[in-house]
């Protein structure tokens, strides 16, 4: 039996043992909000209380993902999308980089639009705006993403003819109405009618830098030429329908790369903010558009974008922005220190953490149970409007969606170390949500009977398959070594097991079964 022992202590040493501590969660009120009003996303790990995700109380409706391939972030957006039209009635506005999300909106009913694959859009088109602030507009455009910045005459000369084009088709350059005399809506001009300009006054040869000239017609025909023509024809793509379609998925894939890519997300987001802009902040329940960006690297780092300038202004329109990322390095600082609320999934790396740690200024306990969060878990960092005297970051169990998230998982034992075996909390097994994995495949390469193929084996062995097996079916199917590796590390697995996987692969493929290979090990 022990024995109480009574002893003086100083208020200072009282202090320092936090008896009494509010734990990381804030309280129900902030957690539970109107579920009429607000988006239901999973239990606190805690207290198990309900959160409900509202921008009542945080500084604005935006929002940031990020997490490794396979942590479930897509998965969140989607369930996020399809609550808010259940419970709002918003309309959702996927630019969809890769092409990820095409298959679950055409499951679900959604539109898709593909550029590059049929469908065009003219980026001299107005959406509502004065040609004077679309010619701007445009101009930052090319700044981000060429060096036209660099170069003060060409920008010069590239402004002036995109000005001209719009005054030799009649548009009244400081008005947002722009009609004929009969009152028909005027057709706008397009890059081939700034490039006809600019090149007839190189024809005219009184230029007094020729070079200059030249050079800024070369960087403008990258956008006309045959064939890649995507932004140089009249739109076929209407804003008003893309913002009030309910689901729409702009699919980028089809285009040639990211620079074309980024002209198409910086166009839409320019004229989606105008349209918002027009309508105005309205005090009705919920968002009237949420616009998903993914992997949308190209626009989301730099500082002077249009994704970074809409989060900054915060409340100003009737909409919100996701923007998502397995690279937290690749969100702008200026993105996370502005958004509402950022959801953080599974991060790997300790650069990762460093910068969403100094960005977001959480504690080191909340960075240890990032590391280790599991597929589906994650942390929620709220910007509060006002001083709170409770956490803002706190943890939940798992996002709960539409559907039970079906995972597979990839067996390590067979390739693990024999120091790796002796640890404890070694992981025997890694796992993928089995839409991030088929996404993945389908990146490789590998065709949808083939995809499904993959499937039905883990379906078959109840959801697992082993490491070894798996590398070399997806070998078979002409899968690289090089993107292989890639998806492995994606999921957590360290350099040195795959090594060992590989060895493990290449003694199966040539019948080597018979002596064991020799394991890689660091040693501390």
């Amino acid at each position: 039996m022990g024995r109480l022992k009574l002893c003086k202590l100083s208020n200072r040493e009282v202090s320092r043992r936090n008896l009494l501590v509010h734990p990381p969660e804030p309280p129900l009120d902030i957690l539970f909000a109107d579920p009429t009003n607000s988006i239901y996303v999973g239990k606190t790990r805690i207290f198990h209380a309900p959160f409900y995700w509202s921008y009542e109380n945080v500084a604005n409706p935006h929002i940031a993902v990020v997490g490794i391939s396979g942590s479930g972030k897509s998965y969140f957006i989607k369930t996020f999308l399809l609550r808010a039209s259940y419970v709002w009635g918003s309309n959702a506005l996927i630019i969809d980089w890769a092409g990820e999300y095409k298959d679950w909106v055409k499951q679900t009913n959604g539109k898709i639009i593909s550029l590059g694959k049929g469908s065009y859009l003219n980026i001299l088109d107005l959406g509502g705006m004065k040609p004077y602030d679309r010619i701007k507009q445009i101009v930052r455009t090319l700044e981000l993403l060429t060096d036209i910045a660099q170069y003060p005459e060409q920008r010069r000369l590239t402004e002036q003819a995109i000005e001209k084009a719009y005054i030799q088709g009649k548009f009244k350059m400081d008005a947002t109405d722009q009609k004929d005399e009969l009152g028909k809506q005027l057709r706008p001009p397009t890059l081939k009618d700034v490039i006809k300009i600019l090149e007839e006054m190189s024809s005219l040869g009184s230029y007094e830098f020729p070079a200059e000239l030249e050079n800024a017609i070369y960087r403008i025909k990258q956008y006309t030429k045959s064939g890649e023509d995507f932004f140089a024809q009249q739109s076929t793509v209407s804003l008003d329908e893309i913002i009030t379609s309910g689901l729409v998925d702009l699919d980028l894939s089809g285009l040639p790369d990211e620079t074309f890519r980024a002209l198409a997300a910086l166009t839409i987001l320019q004229f989606v903010k105008e349209k918002m802009r027009s309508v105005g902040w309205t005090s009705k329940k919920g968002l009237r558009l949420i616009v998903v960006l993914d992997e949308a690297w190209k626009i989301a780092k730099e500082e002077n974008s249009d994704a970074v300038m809409i989060v900054r202004e915060g409340r100003k329109y009737n909409f919100g922005i996701i923007v998502a990322s397995q690279n937290p390095t690749d969100i702008s600082e200026a993105i996370f220190s502005n958004v509402g609320t950022t959801f953080m999934l599974k991060v790997k790396f300790e650069r990762f953490l460093d910068y969403l740690q100094g960005t977001l200024n959480f504690s080191r306990y909340m960075r240890d149970e990032i590391s280790k969060l599991g597929v589906g878990e994650c942390a929620v960092n709220m910007a509060f409007t006002t001083p709170t005297p409770y956490p803002s970051t706190f943890l939940l169990d798992k996002i709960e969606g539409e559907e039970p998230s079906k995972e597979y998982f990839l067996d390590l034992e067979g390739v693990l170390s024999l120091k790796q075996k002796r640890e404890v909390n070694m992981a025997k097994s890694v796992s993928f949500l089995k839409e991030d994995l088929r996404r993945k495949m389908r990146q490789y390469g590998l065709t949808d009977d083939k995809v499904e193929e993959v499937t039905k084996f883990f379906d078959k062995n109840n959801r697992h398959m082993d490491v070894i097996n798996f590398v070399i079916q997806l070998e078979r199917y002409g899968v690289g070594r090089r993107n292989i590796s890639e998806m492995l590390k994606d999921s957590g697995i360290d350099d040195i097991t795959i090594i060992n996987i590989f060895g493990k692969v290449d003694m199966r493929k040539t019948d080597v079964t018979g002596r064991d290979i020799s394991q890689v090990v660091v040693e501390d």
